[in-house]
């Protein structure tokens, strides 16, 4: 999948993790996209590993995959973010 369209894939990934991942993350909308951009790359290229074949461009595989770096990501933020004590 091209660049361009993992990271449209992210931009809508980053919106879903924000819908899907319970609670109050910080950063707001902005970081929650950034961090699906990412998300979205990190899916892809876990997809690619994974099914040992790249996923296709604009396919429901390729965006599960999107989403699901997206939570992962959103995720490991939270907690890397989270206040102790």
């Amino acid at each position: 999948m091209s660049i361009l369209s993992w990271i449209i894939f992210g931009l809508i990934a980053g919106a879903i993790a924000k819908a899907l991942h319970p609670g109050k993350d910080p950063g707001g909308w902005i970081v929650t996209i950034i961090i699906g951009i990412a998300g979205a790359f990190v899916g892809g290229w876990l997809g690619s590993m994974v099914m040992d074949a790249p996923t296709s461009n604009w396919s429901l595989k390729g965006f599960l995959f999107a989403v699901g770096g997206a939570v992962l990501l959103l995720w490991l933020y939270g907690m890397a973010t989270r206040k102790r004590g």
